[in-house]
This record gives structure tokens, sequence and C-alpha cells, in this order.
């Protein structure tokens, strides 16, 4: 599947039409939110409106008007039982055919979310750290990678930024306000340095760490002693993805930690 950004950014008043298919109102319960877009050619689609019945009915309206004269047109789908999808909510829908002001708003909005991203750290390029970046790598975040072993990234995920430095500190430093924070690094005294210092900022949204029950209450420990509070200390996660499931394969606990990611940075109550 051919991406949104890719598409928008090759077009020219010369390529061939496309049609943009947007969710201008939701009711009760759909498969996306208002706003959501999907991009349309004759063969190919970019982006999703949610599937089932729905996006299939929409790719055939958007085909049909590709084929025609027309510019734009809308279509209100009844979500129940003659649509094969009973999700019970209500969606309208506008298809516009390519032009210059679409492709310019479509442009902007993608800006706006690209902006308004979390940003996360991920200290740590070994097998688990290698697994997240695959996890984390499709989620709406800015992912950003640090270690300093070049070999260890391997195939870096379209999309993170890989930083190859030692200079935590200064990486910290970087990090937005309401930033989330993962520490994976094979040695246990800088992963203390790390998390102590997001903690002593006190304002990072998240901050996890690799370990067990017993690296946790070591780390409580030594917070103590440099003088954080026990909110301070509360508020770290390890271990991380801790979800009662005995299974510590890389990929299992990437699985894992990204749906934390999800819960905790970017559905936080």
């Amino acid at each position: 599947m051919r991406s949104i950004s890719s598409v928008l950014a090759d077009w020219t008043p010369h390529s061939a039409d496309f049609a943009c298919v947007q969710l201008t109102e939701t009711r009760g319960s759909t498969p996306r939110e208002s706003g959501t877009f999907m991009l349309v050619g004759e063969t190919w689609q970019a982006g999703t409106v949610g599937g089932g019945t729905l996006e299939w009915d929409c790719l055939q309206y958007a085909r049909y008007l590709l084929r025609s004269d027309k510019d734009v047109e809308y279509h209100e789908f009844v979500l129940g039982n003659g649509t094969n999808q009973c999700c019970g909510g209500r969606a309208k829908i506008k298809i516009t055919r390519s032009n210059l002001p679409m492709i310019e708003t479509l442009k902007q909005q993608l800006c706006r979310d690209e902006e308004s991203r979390k940003t996360v750290l991920l200290f740590g390029a070994g097998h688990v750290g290698r697994a997240l970046a695959y996890a984390l790598a499709p989620l709406p975040l800015k992912l950003v990678w640090v270690d300093p072993r070049q070999d260890e990234f391997g195939t870096v995920p379209s999309g993170v930024e890989m930083r190859v430095t030692s200079d935590w500190e200064h990486e910290l430093t970087l990090a937005p306000q309401g930033s989330g924070l993962l520490v994976l690094t094979p040695n246990h005294s800088l992963d203390a340095l790390i998390v102590a210092a997001a903690l002593e900022r006190n304002d990072f949204a998240y901050i996890g760490l690799i370990g067990s029950k017993t690296k946790r209450r070591r780390f409580e420990n030594s917070f103590r002693e440099i003088g954080l509070s026990e909110e301070q200390i509360k508020s770290f996660i390890c271990p991380i993805g801790d979800r009662n499931i005995r299974d510590k394969r890389p990929e299992i606990i990437a699985a894992l930690v990204a749906a934390e990611i999800v819960e905790k940075l970017l559905h936080a109550a």
C-alpha cells in the first residue's frame, strides 16, 4: 500500500487524478474518527477509513467518481445490518477529485499531525530495543533511538530517528515536555542514571525501565538516597509491559510495551 505522504509529495497538476475519501461527520460507533481520510487511485489506495463494507463501498464510489466528470460527491452510511457492518453508528463521507487546494489542505493536516506527535526516547539497541523499535515505528509517535554502538541498530525502521551517541544527558535535554522514555541499556548503572535524571526533570509523561521487580526495588532505594520524592519514584514503570504474561521473547515484550505506550502516553487518562 502506498503512503499518503508520498502520494501528496509526488503530486503535480499533471499527475493522474485520484480521489480523497474523508469522514466529515460520525455519530455513534464507527470504524474511524471524523477527519480521517484515504486517497484512492484507479489501482491503488493510501490510508484507510476503517475497513469493512464502509471502506469497500467508498473505494467503489471514489473510482466511479474518477471515471465520471464529477469533482465531488457525498455519501452517508448507516452501519447496521443492511451493510453487513453492525457497528451501529453513522458516517458521512466526502469524496473529492484531486486538486491543488485539496492537496495543500491535506499536507497542512499531515504537518499538524506530525507536530502534535509525542516524542519517545528509546535508549538501547539490544535484542528487546530492536524489537521495540519495530513495534513502535508504525505508531503516531516521534521515536528517537539512542545507543553508542552503531552496529547494534541493524536495519532502522522507516520514520525512526537513530542517534549514535553516548551523551545521554544531552539527549534527555532535547526531549520536549510530556515525552516518553524507555530505558533498556546493557548497563544497570547507566539505566539508573538516565531514569534518575528523567525523574528529576519531573516533566516526562512516561518513564519505563526494563527489568525485574528486584531491579525496581534496588533502584527505588538508590533514588531515595539521592533525595527523589516518593511521588517521583512511584511514577516510573518497571517492569515494563507487565501484564502477568511470562514470556521473555523480545517480540512479545515489545508488543506488550507498545500496548503500554498507547495506554499511558497516547491515551493517558
